[in-house]
């Protein structure tokens, strides 16, 4: 975890606190539970590439994305690179490890340049005892990261690559605004999501963008036929080749 992390003074937390305040998981909050909250967050920037946790350290603390996106990864002794989710701005994570006091499951680094709130496991516990319905609120998170674990396994296993490709890239829009298509990630970093190398991932990308059901843009990937996506990731059929 970066060491330059600092409370939040008053003036920064009216602007860049929310962020906390409109998570849905804190939206409900008082305004004295949630100035509560706040004292609770220090705040940290990171360059990207910058190591937030890695597999295996303590859990103590929940990390929320102010701006810029984090990716929570695994990796292999031989060097290989499997993405299991891309957090962006608005969303946290860590909470595993932070709720059950475990080790770390998989690392976190910053994908782009970014800005987090970090709150300490220590303080943030007796501030869930003290929140049931905020308690609930994270019960359904877990269940909610325990679907989507579900969903890519099945994905991996009982999909062909047109299916595993539209199911991720489908899965990544859904985190954007209504009408907002664009998926700011590199074939690479999608290969890394789906268990397919660049090369393949790169060829269907190409006669889906010849279809116009993508557009390939630098860094980015943007959807322009969702209809088209959704069917092939239902099917899971090899039409889409």
């Amino acid at each position: 975890m970066p060491e330059d992390n600092k409370a939040v003074p008053r003036p920064f937390a009216s602007s860049k606190l929310a962020v906390l305040r409109k998570h849905p998981y804190f939206c409900d909050l008082d305004p004295e539970a949630f100035d509560q909250l706040c004292r609770y967050a220090k705040h940290a920037t990171l360059k990207r590439g910058a190591t937030i946790f890695s597999k295996g350290d303590p859990g103590t603390s929940l990390i929320a994305v102010i701006s810029g996106t984090v990716k929570i990864s695994v990796s292999s002794v031989d060097g290989r690179n499997a993405i299991l989710n891309l957090v962006g701005a608005g969303e946290i994570f860590g909470e595993i490890s932070l709720l059950d006091g475990l080790a770390r499951s998989a690392d976190a680094t910053a994908n782009t340049n970014c800005e987090i709130f970090v709150i300490d496991r220590r303080e943030f516990i007796p501030f869930v005892r003290s929140q049931p319905a905020l308690a609930m609120k994270f019960i359904e998170l877990l269940c909610m990261r325990l679907r989507r674990t579900s969903d890519q396994v099945e994905e991996v296993i009982l999909q062909n690559l047109p299916g595993r490709l539209a199911s991720a890239l489908l899965r990544l829009t859904e985190k954007h605004k209504p009408g907002d298509r664009t998926i700011a990630i590199t074939q690479q970093e999608i290969s890394e999501m789906v268990g397919m190398s660049r090369e393949s991932i790169n060829k269907q990308l190409r006669a889906w963008a010849a279809r116009s059901w993508v557009r390939l843009e630098h860094g980015a990937i943007v959807v322009l036929n969702a209809g088209m996506l959704r069917e092939l990731a239902e099917a899971g059929s090899d039409e889409g080749d």
